[in-house]
């Protein structure tokens, strides 16, 4: 943390300083934040950075001039890249927020515990203790124009679709515009592991490693999944590697 661990140094952007200020009025109030400087826009806030390095950017995101998702594709380039908590009324942004690796997306009007619940999801993204590697993330999806969360937890496996990626659990799946090579880096810690160019699956649902006739597959509750030659070696790794109970 850019504290000196002593808590975690906040950045509110907002237009309206209504929110600006109870925003900042909350966040002063939990104790693992350390400090909350203001911006009144994106731009104001790349100002405020230029002169001071903050743990976590929590942002509005329908701004004037530089809004919210700009801001946090600009901060995706910093070489030490705070975090970025959206807090906007609209949830239509939420799997592009996703997309763009935000740790949080909490929605007006901002409930304390809510709050504190993206605080506590920020102090795992900056400093994440071994024991919390494998903490759970909650992904947006769209369903008949609702946004819905679904835990990383459930996800048996992911299937890419172009430019979109399908999210299987065991009651149903979901289509995502991300791409599948963001998700192997992103949830390479969680246990997620590729297995074939279309294909990540996660450790813990496969249940068994099947070879016939010199093919690969992995069970995943009800269905077999092939595994490509070039992934095999590092699928039998990771299956002698892992945890035991995991």
């Amino acid at each position: 943390m850019t504290s000196d661990s002593h808590g975690l140094i906040a950045l509110v952007v907002d237009d309206e300083a209504p929110a600006r200020s109870e925003l900042r009025y909350l966040l002063e109030q939990d104790e693992r934040i350390a400090g909350v400087r203001v911006a009144a826009s994106g731009t104001d806030a790349l100002r405020v950075l230029e002169n001071e390095p903050v743990d976590v950017v929590f942002s509005d995101i329908s701004m004037p001039g530089l809004d919210g998702m700009e801001l946090a594709r600009v901060l995706a380039r910093f070489a030490h890249r705070p975090a970025v908590v959206f807090v906007t009324a609209h949830d239509q942004h939420a799997v592009d927020a996703f997309a763009i690796s935000a740790v949080d997306y909490v929605m007006k009007p901002v409930r304390p515990e809510r709050l504190a619940e993206a605080v506590r999801r920020v102090v795992g993204a900056v400093a994440p203790a071994p024991e919390s590697r494998d903490e759970d993330e909650t992904i947006p999806v769209e369903l008949g124009g609702i946004t819905r969360f679904v835990s990383r937890r459930d996800i048996r496996y992911v299937q890419a679709h172009g430019d979109y990626v399908r999210l299987h659990t065991d009651t149903g799946s979901h289509l995502v515009r991300i791409p599948l090579n963001t998700l192997e880096e992103r949830w390479a810690a969680a246990g997620f592991v590729r297995i074939h160019r279309s294909t990540l699956v996660s450790l813990k649902h496969v249940t068994q490693v099947r070879m016939d006739h010199g093919k690969a597959s992995v069970r995943v509750g009800d269905t077999d999944l092939p595994v490509s030659r070039r992934h095999m070696r590092e699928l039998r790794q990771q299956l002698l590697t892992r945890p035991t109970g995991s």
